[in-house]
């Protein structure tokens, strides 16, 4: 038998702490929040990507009766990135979340198991690593590539 142990490299920062450019991206995901449409579960997740081109592309979860038929925040966000501008690549993705309670989140809320193999298809498009930024109310995580939140990720051979 073998043993082996995967790390995740992760920075805890504060929000002072980010670049400009960071910070602009966590406030674009904490804005999305707020136009999330989450009757059901009354969690309300935002994502901005920032991309090649300069542009930022928002997305916030969308629910409907036929649950789990919806789409969460990252998802939203990174299939309407690329369609709306293929050629572009992905750089950084902020994620941010409200709770039950509306208010932001302690800690950090990490995309679902669909999120992140979507997104590591993006960072694959991309051809180089995705930061991804996920913000809470006081800790921001920082990641340096999307691999890192699926370290055994399906990827095609």
């Amino acid at each position: 038998m073998k043993e082996v142990n995967l790390n995740v490299p992760l920075k805890i920062v504060a929000y002072e702490e980010l670049s400009d450019k960071q910070k602009d991206l966590v406030n674009q995901s904490r804005e999305a929040t707020f136009r999330s449409y989450a009757p059901y579960s009354h969690f309300k997740v935002g994502a901005a990507i920032a991309l090649s081109n300069g542009e930022v592309i928002v997305g916030s979860n969308q629910e409907n009766a036929a649950f789990p038929s919806g789409t969460c925040a990252e998802r939203s966000a990174c299939y309407y990135a690329h369609a709306r501008y293929p050629e572009a690549k992905f750089e950084t993705i902020a994620i941010s979340a409200r709770g039950t309670d509306d208010e932001f989140v302690e800690n950090p809320a990490a995309p679902c198991g669909a999120c992140r193999q979507a997104l590591l298809e993006y960072e694959t498009l991309a051809g180089h690593d995705v930061q991804v930024i996920l913000a809470g109310k006081k800790d921001i995580y920082i990641l340096p590539s999307v691999k890192s939140l699926l370290p055994l990720a399906f990827v095609e051979f």
